[in-house]
């Protein structure tokens, strides 16, 4: 079985992750995996110069995520660009990445699960909810990003909104009042006596 855990920046979806890790399931981290596929696959580097801007790719040959960065979150289209070179790539990787795991329950971590279209590849969705105002405080605490560069982001992944939501959908609070951990075992049907 093959879940996703998505949601927001700043939503708490790798916290989640981090404590199914800890329980010994494996887990594919999208942005990680996309980072590493840019980084080695030279054929991607020359879409995103074509596609975004020659500043994306330094004389080294290095992917400059900064001007990346810069780039996608303040224009949407260019966001839309982004997402179309990877995605392909990285969901090629998870299909080899789940057909090597022996784990009868396998998890993918990824903020753009729908415009991805990971959602035809998973069993069920747990989104993991934070309010805004506690996303904006985490992403500017984690990341040292200004009020309006996290309003940006989370506003640019609000702009996609999916023609359909999983038929399989549980919502996890992570709100720093409902512990995690319990909502993680309850949708893993754990119990402890």
């Amino acid at each position: 079985m093959l879940t996703a855990v998505t949601g927001g920046i700043g939503c708490g979806k790798s916290v989640v992750c981090r404590i199914l890790e800890a329980m010994g399931f494996p887990v594919y981290d999208c942005d990680s995996r996309a980072s590493a596929i840019m980084d080695n696959d030279d054929a991607i580097k020359q879409k995103l110069i074509k596609n975004l801007s020659p500043e994306v790719v330094d004389s080294a040959g290095n992917i400059n995520r900064k001007k990346i960065s810069e780039i996608v979150f303040s224009d949407y289209e260019a966001l839309q660009r982004l997402n179309a070179i990877v995605h392909t790539a990285v969901k090629q990787n998870l299909a080899e990445w789940y057909e090597m795991q022996t784990s009868s329950r396998c998890f993918v971590e990824t903020a753009i699960l729908y415009q991805s279209g990971l959602d035809k590849m998973v069993d069920d969705v747990w989104e993991v909810f934070a309010p805004v105002e506690l996303k904006l405080k985490r992403v500017m605490s984690r990341n040292g990003f200004s009020r309006e560069q996290v309003e940006a982001r989370i506003s640019s992944q609000e702009q996609y909104v999916p023609e359909r939501i999983h038929s399989k959908t549980n919502v996890i609070v992570n709100d720093d009042i409902m512990p995690i951990l319990p909502q993680i075992e309850k949708l893993l049907d754990i119990q402890y006596c």
